[in-house]
């Protein structure tokens, strides 16, 4: 597909989803660290980093975090804004490390934006490749069922004197929206594809690349995944000792 690296290290995206801001990225962070008890220094891969957000809260848990994402733009951004973390250009279908990891996180639907589902079956091989034995995994995934259900087909959004609007759509198992930003007399379009992808389709490939899954939830608050009102599909994993 290719839209991302046109998309996301631009200022209007990171204008439009604003909302997901540093309270957001603590609150995740904080559930996370939470769960899984990593004592200080242990390192933690971000994966699809964008601007550094959660990085910087796994850093002042006193994780050593390293964040990656395909994006130079957000990689640029993000070295200026959380200077205290590394962070490298690279595509997370590709191993980054081999058995280095104590765990790996993969936040706000970073996953399912590529051309077929042997690529997000690459992601799961390549986290379990960079994690020890008995590393963690985290998956965080929109829940794919409610949102086709819930399907908001046109919204006009205004932030900061841009004006955004919204076309979506489902198209053969994929969701499509088109993004028109209108800034100072000129319009720019965008757009992001994203699988509509199952949580069933998820665990499978979890399991196929050799996770056992500890648990599922919707959002950071932990609570149990229901597939009618779920919004967030939370997939949290575990590498095998043996």
């Amino acid at each position: 597909m290719g839209w991302f690296k046109h998309w996301f290290g631009t200022r209007y995206y990171a204008l439009l989803y604003g909302h997901r801001d540093a309270d957001d990225a603590q609150t995740w962070v904080e559930a996370i660290v939470d769960r899984w008890e990593l004592p200080k220094g242990s390192k933690v891969l971000d994966l699809a980093c964008g601007r550094g957000r959660h990085a910087r809260f796994f850093a002042l848990a006193g994780l050593d975090v390293t964040g990656i994402d395909i994006s130079g733009a957000s990689i640029a951004e993000a070295r200026a804004l959380v200077p205290e973390v590394e962070f490298r250009v690279h595509d997370m279908r590709e191993p980054y490390a081999h058995g280095v990891f104590d765990g790996v996180c993969c936040l706000f639907t970073s996953l399912g934006y590529f051309d077929g589902l042997e690529d997000d079956r690459a992601v799961f091989r390549a986290a379990h490749a960079a994690l020890k034995p008995g590393g963690r995994f985290i998956l965080d995934f929109m829940n794919s069922e409610l949102t086709r259900r819930e399907l908001v087909a046109t919204e006009t959004l205004s932030k900061k004197g841009v004006q955004f609007n919204l076309a979506r759509t489902y198209e053969d198992g994929v969701f499509v929206k088109r993004i028109k930003v209108s800034d100072q007399g000129e319009d720019h379009l965008f757009e992001e594809r994203v699988q509509a992808l199952s949580a069933t389709e998820l665990e499978e490939m979890a399991i196929d690349a050799g996770f056992t899954i500890d648990d599922r939830t919707d959002g950071p608050a932990l609570l149990p995944f229901d597939p009618l009102r779920s919004q967030r599909f939370v997939l949290w994993m575990r590498k095998p000792i043996s």
